[in-house]
């Protein structure tokens, strides 16, 4: 079969990476492969002439994540290069991520042409619709043709252009014919002294002016779930409402933030003195059985802030009423009484005194314990990675009075697949000092994002890592109840608990990366305050064993501290 005319490999290449660049991705994660030369080749001339930033990765399951990430911390649509084959379907995970979380992730999946699929070639399978539903759009771009329009259709479906159409990730399939590589004459522009600016973003908080006193009083909570923003915070203040807020929200701050809530929801049920009567719902909420078991309950209504399409759930399936503005959302959830809002401060002030005191009653580090430290003293940028670390800062971690720290989570989907390649694109792209909270497990779940090549950017970014030698989630679950009773042995601890003897200092060393053990909240209070520069590793060693009878404890303290508070 002859070879069609058409475009040139990489003139059409530098068509793509032009409509790229025009539709506002500044950031590119390549991951090396021979198929996808013609665009690594335009990216590489972008990058000399300042107009993009090129970071690159092997192991293209953490450039997928570290794309994430950058787009996560710019706001901008950030892209990601593979060759051809399986090395496109290690992007899935990222892909899905994006997709739920409603990131604009741009997959440029090279391709051979036509002539060679089906035939096998090497490294050839069926790439495009590989991602299925979890992408916006999907595109085949034909070897030899013309791919700007179609690169200007998938960013305008990544970026949420399309009527009631969140953002999210796009796949470009770009097939190319030999030769991949520039014609001898070609060579590099000479190097551009103007590089790709990007503003720093810090936290946020907003300002509404106090609610009309001609709404009903009601006894309404603010539930502020992942990636509410800080309009549920000054929702709540204007309102007089308690705010509940996850630390992913971003909401976790000001005055009527209630740090423990969740041990606090049973105390304002239908057989209290303060029950509650409705709920208002900004972002996604992930965290928490209490508050899911709230979200359920037919007699209290609820209402849903949604001014854009969101990409977490289908219409319908939820029960809340979505409601696209403040004035209507106002309407629903009230004000609330002097005596509704004492009510919850008063009790979070008791139970954070609790949780703190309890915490403080050993010197051995807990995984609440180190997420209170965590949270207390991190700024610029916060990664929370998936599992108990989040549920860590989540019970313990005290509300500021202003923000601290940009909070960011994969709580698309939740996974602790690729925490630390999201987190290293997420200090990359801000520009900032960025603290990332995770286990040990997820720690070596993407231990490979530790590899930074040779000339690489190295982020400002420090990595705390409860160690407790294995997934100590699960016994917090009812899988926690299977080990003890011993029905199972132990099946629990092996195919749960997972446990493992891993030396993190070696791991460490083996990637080039700073190295600090410590094992009490002294020693990580003292980690935390101290400068430090490039990336480092504070491993927190902890014994995850007594960690179930540890929430216990503190959920029975906390219950006799509110109860008498909230008897009259």
């Amino acid at each position: 079969m002859s070879a069609a005319s058409g475009l040139g490999a990489l003139d059409a290449a530098r068509i793509a990476v032009a409509a790229l660049l025009d539709a506002g991705v500044r950031c590119v994660v390549v991951s090396p492969g021979s198929r996808s030369a013609p665009m690594a080749y335009a990216l590489a001339e972008a990058d000399a002439a300042g107009r993009v930033e090129l970071l690159v990765r092997i192991d293209e399951r953490s450039a997928g994540f570290t794309a994430l990430g950058l787009a996560l911390a710019t706001g901008a649509p950030a892209a990601v290069l593979t060759t051809s084959g399986t090395a496109v379907g290690n992007l899935l995970p990222a892909v899905m991520e994006a997709n739920h979380a409603a990131v604009p992730l741009v997959v440029i999946s090279a391709d051979r042409p036509e002539e060679l699929r089906g035939a096998g070639a090497n490294q050839t399978t069926m790439q495009l619709d590989l991602f299925g539903d979890h992408v916006r759009f999907a595109v085949d771009i034909p070897a030899g043709t013309d791919p700007q329009r179609a690169v200007e259709t998938a960013l305008s479906a990544a970026t949420g252009a399309f009527e009631d159409t969140p953002p999210g990730p796009v796949q470009l399939n770009l097939a190319f014919r030999d030769p991949l590589v520039p014609a001898p004459a070609e060579k590099l522009p000479p190097e551009s002294g103007r590089r790709v600016y990007r503003a720093a973003r810090g936290p946020l908080a907003l300002d509404f002016p106090p609610a009309s006193g001609e709404l009903p009083k009601r006894r309404t909570v603010v539930l502020a779930g992942h990636d509410a923003g800080p309009v549920a915070e000054a929702f709540a203040r204007a309102h007089g409402l308690p705010l509940l807020a996850e630390p992913s929200s971003d909401a976790r701050f000001g005055p009527n933030a209630v740090g423990p809530y969740r041990l606090l929801l049973e105390h304002f049920g239908p057989e209290s003195a303060h029950p509650i009567e409705r709920v208002v719902l900004f972002g996604r909420p992930t965290l928490s059985r209490p508050v899911s078991a709230l979200l359920a309950r037919a007699d209290i209504p609820s209402a849903l802030y949604q001014p854009v399409p969101v990409a977490w759930y289908e219409p319908g399936r939820r029960t809340e009423l979505p409601l696209n503005n403040l004035t209507d959302l106002a309407d629903f959830a009230g004000r609330g009484s002097a005596a509704w809002l004492d009510a919850w401060l008063l009790a979070g002030a008791a139970a954070q005194h609790t949780v703190d005191s309890v915490l403080a009653g050993s010197a051995a580090a807990t995984g609440p314990s180190v997420g209170a430290l965590v949270w207390q003293h991190s700024r610029g940028q916060l990664v929370l990675g998936s599992s108990n670390g989040i549920r860590d800062v989540d019970l313990a971690g005290a509300p500021a009075p202003e923000p601290q720290a940009t909070v960011f989570a994969n709580r698309g989907l939740a996974g602790i697949d690729g925490t630390i390649s999201t987190a290293t694109g997420i200090a990359l792209g801000g520009r900032q000092e960025t603290t990332v909270l995770l286990g040990d497990v997820t720690f070596l779940h993407d231990a490979g994002g530790l590899l930074l090549g040779a000339g690489e950017a190295e982020p400002a970014l420090r990595i705390v890592v409860l160690n407790d030698a294995g997934g100590a989630i699960f016994g917090l679950l009812e899988h926690g109840a299977v080990e003890s009773s011993g029905r199972y042995g132990d099946s629990v601890e092996r195919l749960f608990g997972t446990p493992h003897s891993v030396d993190l200092a070696a791991l460490a060393a083996a990637y080039g990366v700073a190295h600090r053990r410590v094992s009490t909240t002294a020693e990580l209070a003292t980690a935390l305050v101290e400068p430090w520069q490039g990336r480092s590793i504070i491993e927190v060693r902890t014994d995850r064993h007594g960690l179930r009878e540890l929430h216990v404890r503190i959920r029975a303290a906390v219950g006799a501290a509110v109860a008498p508070i909230l008897q009259a």
